[in-house]
């Protein structure tokens, strides 16, 4: 299955809720689903049919994915490693997509969304304990040190992410020290600010 390639603010409008896909565009009046709240095509303005069992499910596998960027067989693997682990599976699988470094890179205010983090991290502009790291998926533990290169330091896009973020914070469990950060803790479900139901999408692939 290819990556979605086309606009992303259709994305948000079709499920009705920013996913913060377009960086510092969705905090601002700018923001297309905050002038067109209802999914788009042709029949997007007619009331939506009310959503129950298998759809809810489905919708908020859709919504997750949606929001961390991966593809389905890749979201399926995480969810088998958070199934055999001990704990809360939910809360378990968002840890896991938390921990991936192009998320990383964009809640420590590298990158102004997630997308443009995981294109940042393939050309290697960041370490992890000091050593290149450019695979988006990597998962950082509690005690890793992330820095920018020192020669990725004066790369425009990143200097930009980082004057536009500065309002946005960073979550509890990372502490940023201007181009270096380290991973203090696991994130904890209430760290993980969104508005998701990760329980339905336990009982969707329970079935």
């Amino acid at each position: 299955m290819a990556r979605y390639s086309g606009p992303v603010c259709r994305l948000c409008r079709r499920e009705g809720m920013k996913l913060f896909l377009k960086g510092e565009r969705c905090y601002s009046e700018k923001c297309e689903i905050e002038k067109r709240n209802f999914p788009p095509g042709q029949h997007g303005k007619r009331r939506a049919a009310k959503l129950a069992g298998y759809g809810l499910q489905l919708r908020e596998k859709q919504r997750v994915k949606r929001i961390y960027g991966v593809l389905e067989d890749q979201f399926r693997l995480y969810f088998e490693g958070a199934e055999r682990q001990r704990g809360i599976t939910g809360v378990l699988l968002l840890q896991a997509l938390e921990r991936r470094l192009d998320n990383v890179v964009y809640r420590l205010g590298y990158a102004t969304s997630r997308s443009q983090g995981r294109q940042l991290v393939r050309h290697g502009h960041f370490t992890v304990n000091g050593r290149k790291v450019n695979i988006p998926s990597y998962q950082v533990k509690p005690g890793d040190a992330v820095g920018v290169k020192e020669r990725s330091q004066k790369v425009a896009s990143i200097q930009h992410a980082t004057e536009e973020v500065k309002g946005r914070g960073v979550p509890e469990w990372l502490q940023v020290e201007g181009m270096t950060a380290k991973v203090v803790s696991l994130p904890t479900r209430e760290q993980i600010n969104l508005p998701v139901q990760e329980q339905l999408i336990v009982e969707l692939y329970s079935k």
